[in-house]
């Protein structure tokens, strides 16, 4: 049987946001007041259970409902978090057998009313699950920035430690693989709390060679044999704490514990960032190591706050950010990523992972050619301000460097009367003009006019399909009203284009 995943990439739904939708006339008529929904089912079978992930909120009008009492143990075992009845037209009213059983098995149970569709709830739930993204994606980058600017100051690891307190809303301790305690930050956990974490920061603690047996000679003529490798983070509970332990990376056997009294979505993801950061910084600042931490920070900084990062960077610039990938489509390993750091005269490097492109800053002007067996993408040189958006512009550079076929794209900026008009101004009618566009429909319309209308080129530098890319521009030509083989209209939307 193939394995599913433990829950989809977003953060649960709590049923009481759900039944909070007046629009949709839900209500509660069974079970607990509260559950966490990861995905929305409708079937009509007798017995949905070998089709359930769990977690759902599973919506059905009882077309083969028989035996209400079986058939809601079978949901509660299948792990279904709450059930959504619609009423009408096969049942007039929701079965009294159904609630009861509802109530005794402890699974939520809904009205769905007659005039609600099932597809309107699905569409809900969905909505909420985008908007609780959203916020966790934000929380998250948030975190990334304050804890890559921790780490820039002059005591960092201190600095991480209380940074991730204060995001976590608890408290964290830096220990030994003795157990020894380095340094701490946040609130003081209970004594109780404190054993636990001690006892958890044992199980992920490297492992050493098993000692010999007391019986065994002292000249062995076996070596010892190395226990099983410790993993490398747990979980646990003590009371109402959620208690985690990460055993960092670096060689120096450190490990990181964390007490909080909940866990939202996104914590493990901003942990995982202080672990990354942590390792880095307790790593021996050389080598490989100081290209790694390098890599890291390149990679936090070029989202973190502009006044923290200018600092670390070394000025307020200009700057300029170069993305690059291998001509021969082979993936880019950090050595080989440094060298063409080194080539293009700058230590700051971040090999990327998988396809993703190598990224480099460097200290504008510096001179910038292409590079044998690379295909290059560069923004304008721009202050420390303007890291973001020139690491955006670099990524398109370079995606019309490749389809294009040429080794080195550099962004310039928009030139001749398009620099009369007042920045402010022009960027209020990009707004105005493009505001029925979503940012993938004005990503598409932006790389098809800069490749002259090229089906083939644009679909190459956005890696999708020919097809997709029609589709997309016949759609932004119906939500601009405009037609897009007219030379006025595409030299208007370049303009407003080129201020977003």
């Amino acid at each position: 049987m193939p394995d599913f995943p433990a829950g989809p990439p977003t953060p649960p739904i709590p049923l009481t946001e759900l039944l909070a939708r007046e629009e949709l006339g839900l209500r509660r008529i069974a079970g607990p007041d509260h559950a966490d929904l990861l995905w929305v089912h409708t079937s009509e079978m007798a017995d949905p259970y070998p089709y359930l992930l769990g977690g759902e909120l599973l919506l059905s009008a009882g077309v083969l409902l028989t035996d209400p009492e079986r058939y809601v143990a079978r949901l509660v075992e299948a792990g279904a978090a709450a059930l959504g009845f619609g009423v009408r037209p096969v049942h007039e009213t929701v079965p009294q057998a159904l609630v009861e059983a509802c109530d005794r098995h402890g699974l939520p149970l809904l009205e769905v009313p007659p005039d609600t569709p099932f597809t309107a709830i699905a569409r809900a739930v969905w909505r909420l699950m985008a908007e609780a993204r959203h916020r966790e994606l934000r929380r998250v980058t948030r975190a990334q920035q304050a804890l890559a600017t921790a780490a820039a100051r002059p005591d960092p690891v201190p600095a991480v430690l209380h940074q991730l307190a204060a995001q976590l809303s608890g408290g964290a301790a830096l220990l030994t693989a003795e157990g020894e305690v380095l340094h701490t930050a946040g609130r003081r956990p209970a004594p109780e709390v404190r054993e636990a974490l001690a006892r958890l920061a044992g199980v992920v603690a490297p492992a050493g060679p098993a000692p010999l047996p007391s019986s065994s000679p002292s000249a062995s003529p076996h070596p010892p044999v190395p226990l099983s490798p410790a993993p490398t983070s747990a979980t646990d509970t003590c009371g109402d704490a959620q208690l985690s332990a990460y055993a960092l990376g670096g060689g120096q056997g450190l490990v990181l514990t964390l007490a909080s009294r909940q866990r939202e979505a996104g914590d493990r993801t901003v942990a995982g960032i202080a672990v990354v950061l942590l390792s880095l910084l307790a790593a021996p600042h050389q080598g490989a190591d100081a290209a790694g931490r390098s890599a890291a920070l390149v990679r936090m900084l070029l989202g973190a706050s502009p006044r923290d990062v200018t600092p670390l960077l070394g000025g307020e610039g200009p700057w300029t950010v170069v993305h690059a990938r291998r001509g021969d489509g082979a993936t880019a390993d950090p050595l080989t990523a440094g060298a063409l750091g080194a080539s293009l005269g700058s230590a700051l490097v971040d090999a990327g992972k998988g396809r993703d492109a190598v990224r480099v800053l460097l200290t504008a002007p510096a001179p910038l050619t292409p590079q044998p067996g690379w295909t290059l993408g560069a923004s304008d040189p721009v202050p420390v301000t303007d890291l973001d958006a020139a690491d955006t512009r670099a990524a398109r550079a370079l995606g019309h460097a490749e389809a294009t076929r040429t080794p080195l794209k550099v962004h310039s900026p928009a030139p001749g009367l398009a620099a009369l008009i007042p920045p402010d101004r022009a960027a209020a009618h990009a707004r105005t003009l493009l505001a029925p566009l979503t940012p993938p429909l004005a990503d598409t319309l932006r790389c098809w006019l800069s490749l002259h209308g090229s089906w083939d080129r644009t679909a190459v530098a956005l890696s999708v399909h020919r097809n997709t890319v029609r589709q997309r521009i016949g759609r932004c030509a119906e939500l601009l009203a405009m037609d897009l083989d007219d030379m006025d209209v595409r030299t208007e939307l370049w303009f407003a284009l080129r201020r977003t």
